[in-house]
């Protein structure tokens, strides 16, 4: 099996997993608003991330590899995509009916902070985006990595703005301890 078909595999079947398991939600009790400026530039940065690494947007814009791989290193770049996907796989899970593909508060709502929200306070972000890097990696083009970075900008922008409201929701005793020991986005870093 090639490399990019092998890529496009992982890719295709973590977006119709995770669009399958968004079923599995408990019931929302509260919303963010969804018109705020951060929101917003997160949708913009993902969406125009994800059409920068597309794997055809190399094609339409006639664009040269910066480095080559190989086969052997295209093979490994897969294998830490797939990781990454099954970290953030692992949190999606350990997270159970509290996940939600938008800012909002669910009932029976708590700080999880233990399995991979020991690590991390958002695991599953960190986990696309090692999976992310690692498929630029691969691709070798400045679109590629302008994609990977653009959708990871837009993974920080988002976690900012669920830990707000996750704070002002579950208070500072709860969530602000939790900010306080635990990273953001990259594992042994202190928290804050």
């Amino acid at each position: 099996m090639r490399p990019g078909t092998l890529f496009g595999i992982i890719w295709i079947g973590w977006l119709v997993s995770w669009i399958a398991a968004a079923f599995w939600s408990a019931r929302t009790e509260k919303r963010r608003r969804a018109t705020s400026w951060d929101i917003w530039t997160y949708r913009f940065a993902t969406l125009i991330g994800a059409l920068l690494l597309w794997h055809s947007a190399r094609r339409v814009m006639h664009e040269a590899r910066l480095w080559h791989v190989g086969y052997e290193g295209a093979y490994a770049l897969a294998g830490l995509t797939l990781l990454g996907i099954l970290f953030a796989w692992w949190a999606r899970i350990y997270l159970g009916p509290l996940w939600s593909g938008s800012i909002t508060l669910k009932q029976d709502h708590r700080v999880v902070d233990t399995g991979p929200y020991a690590f991390v306070r958002h695991p599953i972000y960190s986990g696309l985006i090692v999976a992310l890097i690692a498929t630029a990696a691969a691709q070798a083009t400045i679109s590629g990595c302008a994609g990977a970075a653009l959708i990871a900008i837009g993974f920080w922008l988002k976690a900012r703005a669920e830990e707000s409201f996750l704070s002002a929701e579950l208070g500072d005793e709860a969530y602000g301890a939790y900010r306080r020991r635990v990273p953001m986005l990259m594992p042994f870093l202190p928290g804050g």
